[in-house]
Protein backbone atom coordinates (compact mmCIF):
# COMPACT_ATOMS: atom_id res chain seq x y z
CA UNK A 1 0.00 0.00 0.00
CA UNK A 2 3.22 2.07 0.70
CA UNK A 3 2.73 5.51 -1.48
CA UNK A 4 -0.51 4.30 -3.16
CA UNK A 5 -3.32 7.03 -3.40
CA UNK A 6 -6.68 5.91 -1.92
CA UNK A 7 -10.10 6.81 -1.89
CA UNK A 8 -12.49 5.33 0.55
CA UNK A 9 -16.38 6.44 0.57
CA UNK A 10 -18.51 5.51 3.80
CA UNK A 11 -15.17 5.68 5.55
CA UNK A 12 -16.73 7.44 9.17
CA UNK A 13 -17.22 4.43 10.47
CA UNK A 14 -17.55 0.58 10.43
CA UNK A 15 -15.77 -1.00 7.31
CA UNK A 16 -14.66 1.98 5.87
CA UNK A 17 -13.14 3.17 8.38
CA UNK A 18 -11.49 0.22 8.96
CA UNK A 19 -10.14 0.00 5.27
CA UNK A 20 -8.45 4.06 5.83
CA UNK A 21 -6.94 2.74 8.94
CA UNK A 22 -5.50 -0.24 7.69
CA UNK A 23 -4.65 1.41 4.04
CA UNK A 24 -3.25 4.47 6.04
CA UNK A 25 -1.01 2.14 8.16
CA UNK A 26 0.61 0.77 5.23
CA UNK A 27 1.86 4.09 4.06
CA UNK A 28 -1.11 4.24 1.34
CA UNK A 29 -2.70 8.38 1.28
CA UNK A 30 -6.47 8.30 1.95
CA UNK A 31 -8.99 10.92 1.24
CA UNK A 32 -11.86 9.69 3.81
CA UNK A 33 -15.05 10.56 2.65
CA UNK A 34 -18.50 10.04 4.51
CA UNK A 35 -21.79 12.23 4.83
CA UNK A 36 -21.13 12.78 8.39
CA UNK A 37 -18.53 15.09 8.07
CA UNK A 38 -17.77 15.29 11.89
CA UNK A 39 -16.80 11.40 11.51
CA UNK A 40 -14.77 11.84 8.13
CA UNK A 41 -12.73 14.46 9.76
CA UNK A 42 -12.13 12.19 13.05
CA UNK A 43 -10.92 9.98 10.86
CA UNK A 44 -8.78 11.76 8.96
CA UNK A 45 -7.17 12.66 11.72
CA UNK A 46 -6.55 10.23 13.03
CA UNK A 47 -4.48 8.33 10.32
CA UNK A 48 -3.52 12.13 8.89
CA UNK A 49 -5.76 11.75 5.83
CA UNK A 50 -7.18 14.22 4.12
CA UNK A 51 -11.39 14.85 4.88
CA UNK A 52 -13.62 15.37 1.94
CA UNK A 53 -17.21 14.58 3.61
CA UNK A 54 -20.35 14.45 1.30
CA UNK A 55 -22.49 13.39 -0.90
CA UNK A 56 -20.87 10.15 -2.64
CA UNK A 57 -23.66 9.19 -4.54
CA UNK A 58 -25.06 11.79 -6.74
CA UNK A 59 -23.56 12.85 -10.06
CA UNK A 60 -22.27 16.24 -8.47
CA UNK A 61 -20.85 14.88 -5.18
CA UNK A 62 -19.39 11.97 -6.85
CA UNK A 63 -17.77 14.13 -9.22
CA UNK A 64 -16.74 16.61 -6.39
CA UNK A 65 -15.13 14.04 -4.33
CA UNK A 66 -13.41 12.90 -7.27
CA UNK A 67 -12.14 16.28 -8.42
CA UNK A 68 -11.38 17.06 -4.67
CA UNK A 69 -9.12 13.57 -3.83
CA UNK A 70 -7.32 13.98 -7.21
CA UNK A 71 -6.69 17.97 -5.87
CA UNK A 72 -5.25 16.30 -2.59
CA UNK A 73 -3.47 13.11 -3.74
CA UNK A 74 -2.17 14.08 -7.44
CA UNK A 75 -4.03 11.33 -8.65
CA UNK A 76 -6.45 8.12 -7.70
CA UNK A 77 -5.08 4.21 -8.11
CA UNK A 78 -7.55 2.46 -5.28
CA UNK A 79 -11.39 3.79 -4.96
CA UNK A 80 -12.89 2.20 -2.73
CA UNK A 81 -16.87 2.47 -3.41
CA UNK A 82 -17.69 1.51 0.28
CA UNK A 83 -20.68 3.52 1.34
CA UNK A 84 -23.94 2.27 1.12
CA UNK A 85 -27.24 1.94 2.84
CA UNK A 86 -29.46 -1.13 4.77
CA UNK A 87 -32.57 -0.29 3.99
CA UNK A 88 -35.25 -2.88 5.76
CA UNK A 89 -38.43 -3.57 3.56
CA UNK A 90 -40.76 -6.33 1.59
CA UNK A 91 -41.66 -5.61 -1.51
CA UNK A 92 -44.32 -2.98 -1.49
CA UNK A 93 -41.43 -0.83 0.47
CA UNK A 94 -42.19 2.92 -0.46
CA UNK A 95 -40.71 3.77 -4.23
CA UNK A 96 -38.72 6.46 -2.18
CA UNK A 97 -37.15 3.44 0.07
CA UNK A 98 -36.10 2.02 -3.36
CA UNK A 99 -34.63 4.79 -4.96
CA UNK A 100 -32.41 5.79 -2.20
CA UNK A 101 -31.26 2.04 -2.40
CA UNK A 102 -30.72 2.35 -5.90
CA UNK A 103 -28.85 5.89 -5.52
CA UNK A 104 -26.38 4.85 -3.03
CA UNK A 105 -25.52 1.16 -3.24
CA UNK A 106 -25.53 1.07 -7.33
CA UNK A 107 -25.47 4.27 -9.13
CA UNK A 108 -22.62 5.56 -6.26
CA UNK A 109 -20.47 2.63 -8.25
CA UNK A 110 -21.99 4.03 -11.99
CA UNK A 111 -20.45 7.53 -11.24
CA UNK A 112 -17.52 6.91 -9.46
CA UNK A 113 -16.40 4.52 -12.43
CA UNK A 114 -17.47 7.52 -14.98
CA UNK A 115 -14.91 9.55 -13.29
CA UNK A 116 -12.52 7.46 -12.57
CA UNK A 117 -12.28 5.76 -16.43
CA UNK A 118 -11.03 7.87 -18.69
CA UNK A 119 -8.16 8.77 -16.89
CA UNK A 120 -7.36 4.92 -15.62
CA UNK A 121 -7.81 4.02 -19.02
CA UNK A 122 -5.43 6.35 -20.91
CA UNK A 123 -2.46 5.58 -18.10
CA UNK A 124 -3.37 1.28 -18.41
CA UNK A 125 -4.06 0.90 -14.55
CA UNK A 126 -6.63 1.65 -11.81
CA UNK A 127 -8.12 -0.47 -8.93
CA UNK A 128 -11.68 -0.11 -8.05
CA UNK A 129 -13.22 -1.94 -5.20
CA UNK A 130 -16.43 -2.22 -4.61
CA UNK A 131 -18.82 -2.67 -1.06
CA UNK A 132 -21.07 -5.19 -2.06
CA UNK A 133 -22.16 -7.94 0.40
CA UNK A 134 -23.05 -11.79 0.19
CA UNK A 135 -26.97 -10.34 -0.35
CA UNK A 136 -25.32 -9.61 -3.80
CA UNK A 137 -24.19 -13.38 -4.10
CA UNK A 138 -27.02 -15.12 -2.25
CA UNK A 139 -30.01 -12.42 -0.75
CA UNK A 140 -31.02 -11.11 2.57
CA UNK A 141 -34.72 -11.58 3.98
CA UNK A 142 -36.49 -8.85 5.54
CA UNK A 143 -34.85 -6.20 2.35
CA UNK A 144 -35.90 -6.75 -0.83
CA UNK A 145 -34.39 -3.63 -1.71
CA UNK A 146 -31.19 -4.01 -0.28
CA UNK A 147 -30.90 -7.69 -1.74
CA UNK A 148 -31.87 -6.49 -5.52
CA UNK A 149 -29.31 -3.36 -5.46
CA UNK A 150 -26.81 -5.30 -4.24
CA UNK A 151 -26.85 -8.13 -6.80
CA UNK A 152 -27.36 -5.11 -9.19
CA UNK A 153 -24.26 -3.88 -7.74
CA UNK A 154 -22.38 -7.16 -8.25
CA UNK A 155 -23.02 -7.05 -11.54
CA UNK A 156 -22.01 -3.49 -12.66
CA UNK A 157 -18.36 -4.69 -10.79
CA UNK A 158 -18.72 -8.13 -13.05
CA UNK A 159 -19.45 -6.03 -16.12
CA UNK A 160 -16.46 -3.43 -15.59
CA UNK A 161 -13.86 -6.29 -14.60
CA UNK A 162 -14.61 -8.38 -17.95
CA UNK A 163 -14.79 -5.17 -19.73
CA UNK A 164 -11.38 -3.31 -18.64
CA UNK A 165 -9.06 -5.86 -17.22
CA UNK A 166 -7.00 -6.40 -20.22
CA UNK A 167 -7.05 -2.64 -20.05
CA UNK A 168 -4.74 -2.19 -16.54
CA UNK A 169 -8.05 -1.79 -14.74
CA UNK A 170 -8.58 -4.13 -11.69
CA UNK A 171 -11.91 -4.77 -9.96
CA UNK A 172 -12.71 -6.73 -7.44
CA UNK A 173 -15.88 -6.95 -5.07
CA UNK A 174 -15.78 -7.12 -1.47
CA UNK A 175 -18.86 -10.18 -0.62
CA UNK A 176 -18.85 -10.07 3.34
CA UNK A 177 -21.68 -11.53 5.70
CA UNK A 178 -22.35 -9.76 8.71
CA UNK A 179 -20.24 -7.36 10.40
CA UNK A 180 -20.69 -5.99 13.58
CA UNK A 181 -21.27 -2.06 12.12
CA UNK A 182 -24.27 -0.11 12.91
CA UNK A 183 -26.34 -1.65 10.02
CA UNK A 184 -26.15 -5.22 11.44
CA UNK A 185 -27.28 -3.39 14.54
CA UNK A 186 -30.38 -1.67 12.47
CA UNK A 187 -31.47 -5.09 10.20
CA UNK A 188 -33.19 -6.35 13.01
CA UNK A 189 -34.69 -9.99 13.06
CA UNK A 190 -33.52 -10.88 9.86
CA UNK A 191 -30.25 -9.67 10.65
CA UNK A 192 -30.10 -11.35 14.43
CA UNK A 193 -30.99 -15.23 12.70
CA UNK A 194 -28.66 -14.56 9.84
CA UNK A 195 -26.09 -12.55 10.29
CA UNK A 196 -25.37 -12.11 13.92
CA UNK A 197 -23.91 -15.78 14.64
CA UNK A 198 -20.83 -15.45 11.99
CA UNK A 199 -20.82 -11.61 12.25
CA UNK A 200 -17.24 -10.49 12.22
CA UNK A 201 -15.20 -7.21 13.04
CA UNK A 202 -14.87 -4.65 10.72
CA UNK A 203 -10.71 -4.95 11.40
CA UNK A 204 -11.26 -8.44 10.32
CA UNK A 205 -12.98 -7.65 6.68
CA UNK A 206 -10.08 -4.98 6.37
CA UNK A 207 -7.37 -7.38 6.63
CA UNK A 208 -8.89 -9.64 3.98
CA UNK A 209 -8.85 -6.84 2.16
CA UNK A 210 -5.54 -6.17 2.41
CA UNK A 211 -4.62 -9.49 1.55
CA UNK A 212 -7.14 -9.73 -1.48
CA UNK A 213 -5.18 -6.82 -2.72
CA UNK A 214 -2.43 -8.33 -3.76
CA UNK A 215 -4.21 -10.38 -6.32
CA UNK A 216 -6.96 -9.67 -8.86
CA UNK A 217 -8.97 -11.93 -7.36
CA UNK A 218 -12.28 -10.72 -7.90
CA UNK A 219 -14.25 -11.82 -5.00
CA UNK A 220 -13.00 -11.19 -1.58
CA UNK A 221 -14.96 -12.89 0.77
CA UNK A 222 -14.21 -12.74 4.74
CA UNK A 223 -16.34 -14.81 5.02
CA UNK A 224 -14.79 -18.39 3.43
CA UNK A 225 -18.15 -20.43 3.70
CA UNK A 226 -19.88 -18.07 1.44
CA UNK A 227 -18.42 -19.72 -1.71
CA UNK A 228 -20.34 -22.63 -0.65
CA UNK A 229 -23.31 -21.17 0.24
CA UNK A 230 -22.61 -19.67 -3.61
CA UNK A 231 -21.77 -22.48 -4.82
CA UNK A 232 -24.98 -24.47 -3.52
CA UNK A 233 -27.88 -21.82 -4.73
CA UNK A 234 -25.72 -22.03 -8.31
CA UNK A 235 -26.14 -25.71 -8.84
CA UNK A 236 -29.77 -26.15 -7.11
CA UNK A 237 -31.38 -22.84 -7.07
CA UNK A 238 -34.35 -24.37 -6.32
CA UNK A 239 -33.08 -26.65 -2.91
CA UNK A 240 -31.36 -23.20 -2.25
CA UNK A 241 -34.64 -21.49 -2.32
CA UNK A 242 -37.05 -23.53 -0.23
CA UNK A 243 -33.78 -23.28 2.72
CA UNK A 244 -34.25 -19.76 2.18
CA UNK A 245 -38.22 -19.81 2.47
CA UNK A 246 -37.76 -22.14 5.63
CA UNK A 247 -35.32 -19.21 7.15
CA UNK A 248 -38.18 -16.98 6.46
CA UNK A 249 -40.97 -18.87 8.00
CA UNK A 250 -38.50 -19.06 11.00
CA UNK A 251 -38.37 -15.34 11.13
CA UNK A 252 -42.10 -14.84 11.14
CA UNK A 253 -42.61 -17.46 13.70
CA UNK A 254 -40.08 -15.80 15.81
CA UNK A 255 -42.06 -12.33 15.22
Amino acid sequence: MAGRRVVVTGAGGGIGAALARRFAAGGALVVVNDLDAEAAHAVAAEIGGTAVPGDAAGAAGVAHLVAEARRALGGIDLYCANAGIGASGEAETAERDWAVSWEVNVMAHVRAAQELLPEWLERGSGHFLATVSAAGLLTMLGSAPYSATKHAALAHAEWLSATYRHRGVTVQALCPQGVRTRMLEASGAAGELVLAGTAIEPEQVADAVVQALAGDRFLILPHPEVAEYFAARAADPDRWLRGMNKLQRTLEQSA
